[in-house]
């Protein structure tokens, strides 16, 4: 199996913007979230949910995670999201970055383990924040 990390993140959000994200932004958009209970995003976004988070599941293979509707793509939301949650390979992430910018989304946060500098570098230029190789639901659980 192909490792997620192949390099390191130049430039991550430090501790004072994640807690400022976790306590002000409230929509997520969880890419590649699975059904399957025992996987990482499932998991994470059961708590994030449990929290208080709305979340918005994305992932074509399913009509519906958690109770929540799924859309096939970030693209198909038909309402504002904050912060896109990628659950995703590295290399899938540029593409997921631009729909991100696409569709006003306020933050990119990639999940532990996952760091593309150069799409990180262009949601920074979109003006979006970005976090990588963090967990959503580690960061909410040290506020």
């Amino acid at each position: 199996m192909e490792e997620n990390v192949c390099e390191l993140p130049l430039h991550n959000a430090p501790s004072e913007a994640v807690r400022n994200i976790l306590e002000n932004y409230r929509t997520v958009a969880v890419v590649g979230l699975s059904n399957d209970p025992d996987r990482d995003s499932f998991m994470v976004a059961r708590y994030l949910k449990e929290n208080g988070y709305t979340i918005v599941p994305v992932n074509p293979k399913y009509d519906e995670v958690l109770g929540e509707k799924s859309y096939p793509s970030l693209r198909e939301i038909p309402f504002p999201v904050d912060i896109v949650d990628i659950f995703r390979r590295a290399d899938a992430v540029p593409d997921i970055v631009e729909d991100a910018i696409d569709i006003g989304a306020k933050v990119v946060w990639m999940q532990k383990g996952i760091v593309k500098n150069s799409a990180a570098e262009r949601a920074r230029a979109a003006g979006l924040e970005v976090v990588m190789d963090k967990c959503m639901k580690v960061e909410h659980k040290n506020l």
